[in-house]
């Protein structure tokens, strides 16, 4: 196998990166990788295109809601009692604010792990409605933020659009909203099933459609670009 062809190592070093590349693939690619130079520029130049999607996610603060709750459970206000039985109570309420806070400051101090993105690779179907490119899809680790790259601009006629989908084990396709044909679009996260990284989703696809999208729910033009969701 000629792993000089710039096709071949940008393919595999595509799935190398995004992590879809597994098992005795994956551990062959390693191994050839410090003895071929147009392998390592081509996992480098992947690196340097997913790892910006990363940092598009904006981070989301907890609303104040959710430090007023924290409050009124760790120090609630207590009902009027005769002067000989608030001496229990407060010890009472004393220990409780201290266990919520002891706790609430390991939670802090040691926060959960950031779940990862998930990176979709969508490849050309070899349709002849657009020319050959790919489409790179960055999923936040908990589904809410969905932000699609095109690496390469996307030939269209000016009365064409793509219409990114989500493509369940099952069933038709769900529209995820238009997608530039060239460079970044933050998708809009109110379109973004709530199980888009719980099962709902086995793909991503991109159709040509007319501009403003399907009018029927459904992708009505050719479908460009597919990528397996691997989660």
């Amino acid at each position: 196998m000629d792993y000089a062809r710039p096709t071949l190592a940008d393919a595999l070093a595509a799935q190398y990166v995004a992590g879809t590349l597994r098992g005795r693939a994956r551990a062959r690619f390693e191994a050839l990788l410090p003895g071929h130079p147009a392998l390592q520029r081509a996992v480098r130049d992947w690196q340097d295109r997913l790892l910006p999607l990363t940092t598009v996610l904006p981070e989301v603060a907890p609303p104040p809601r959710v430090w007023r709750a924290i409050e009124g459970r760790l120090w609630p206000t207590p009902l009027p009692q005769p002067w000989w039985q608030r001496l229990g109570l407060w010890r009472a309420l004393s220990g409780a604010a201290l266990a919520g806070v002891v706790g609430l400051a390991v939670l802090l101090s040691n926060p959960p792990p950031a779940q990862a993105p998930v990176v979709v690779v969508l490849e050309s179907t070899g349709a002849a409605a657009v020319s050959a490119t790919t489409i790179v899809a960055s999923l936040s680790g908990d589904g809410r933020a969905l932000v699609t790259r095109t690496l390469t601009p996307v030939s269209l006629t000016s009365d064409r659009v793509l219409e990114l989908w989500s493509v369940p084990p099952n069933g038709n396709p769900r529209s995820l909203g238009l997608i530039s044909a060239n460079g970044a679009t933050v998708l809009d996260r109110s379109k973004l099933p709530a199980t888009l990284l719980k099962g709902g989703t086995a793909a991503l696809a991109v159709s040509v459609e007319p501009p403003g999208g399907s009018p029927t729910g459904v992708p009505t033009g050719p479908v460009v670009f597919a990528g397996k969701l691997a989660t």
